[in-house]
């Protein structure tokens, strides 16, 4: 029987946020698979966990997976950490799970603090739709070809980024995508914990006045979403009634008929309804 690989969720700097189910099972699992050996000695020190760690991270990945992999099918259980929030997300861990269930290896979730959702929470921007993009490249043509297809992203828009990078991104989005609301997070759940919100050109005067301290996740204004001239209530009603004989529901009819003609989805709804009492 094979072992379990578990994905376990760390905190991103308030060391109080692990989770009891994510100190059981470190406590449980035979051994620890590590983005930075030392960040997670600090980490099981705290709470008096002792296991045997190994190291993990972006440039031994292959290495180390050929090592974890075997001990894993021989029935050993393993928890993936990195040193700060969920493991292969912008962290090392996506071809660790891929392999595992390649090869028939369980992969189990132990969620905890996440960067990402924290900072939108925080944001006062959309949250309903939003994109996750990591870290910008630092390749020209790449980060150029990343940039501009942000262009017309309409979803709210999530990036990290490092305090010594964060003067020429801010420039790089405000040339990109022009002048948008922007919050900028940085030293999440940590004593100089602090959200800014404002706007991409106030942000990046902002930067050059004052040096930028600890990590930063930038959520950003999606872009607008340009509607085209509103169809007549009459016309709405017969795209509605034609959607309804395809076998949409009256709901789906009205959603689909209000997005094809610019009337509103609830005017169409109770419209339909009065018409079929």
């Amino acid at each position: 029987m094979t072992g379990t690989l578990y994905l376990v969720g760390t905190p991103i700097g308030n060391l109080g946020d692990l989770s009891a189910r994510a100190q059981e099972t470190l406590r449980a699992v035979d051994f620890i698979a590590a983005e930075d050996t030392r960040v997670t000695l600090k980490l099981l020190n705290r709470f008096g966990i002792k296991k045997p760690l190994v190291s993990y991270y972006e440039h031994n990945k292959i290495e180390s997976a050929a090592v974890i992999l075997p001990r894993l099918l021989a029935g050993e259980s393993c928890a993936l950490v990195s040193d700060a929030g969920m493991p292969a997300i912008s962290d090392p861990g996506e071809e660790l799970v891929r392999l595992c269930a390649e090869n028939g290896v369980p992969v189990a979730s132990v969620p905890g603090p996440s960067a990402v959702v924290t900072a939108l929470a925080m944001s006062g921007l959309p949250t309903q739709r939003f994109t996750f993009e990591g870290f910008l490249s630092t390749a020209n043509k790449s980060r150029r070809e990343h940039l501009e297809s942000l262009r017309e992203e309409h979803r709210t828009m999530v990036i990290y980024e490092a305090p010594h990078k964060l003067a020429e991104t801010l420039a790089d989005l405000l040339d990109t995508l022009g002048d948008r609301e922007i919050a900028l997070c940085r030293e999440l759940t940590k004593l100089h914990e602090e959200v800014v919100r404002t706007t991409l050109s106030a942000a990046l005067e902002r930067c050059r006045q004052e040096r930028p301290r600890g990590e930063y996740v930038l959520v950003i204004r999606g872009a607008p979403v340009e509607k085209g001239p509103r169809l007549p209530l009459e016309d709405a009603m017969a795209l509605l009634d034609r959607y309804r004989a395809e076998g949409l529901s009256l709901k789906d009819a009205a959603r689909r008929a209000a997005a094809d003609t610019g009337q509103s989805r609830n005017d169409l709804y109770h419209a339909a309804l009065v018409r079929e009492k």
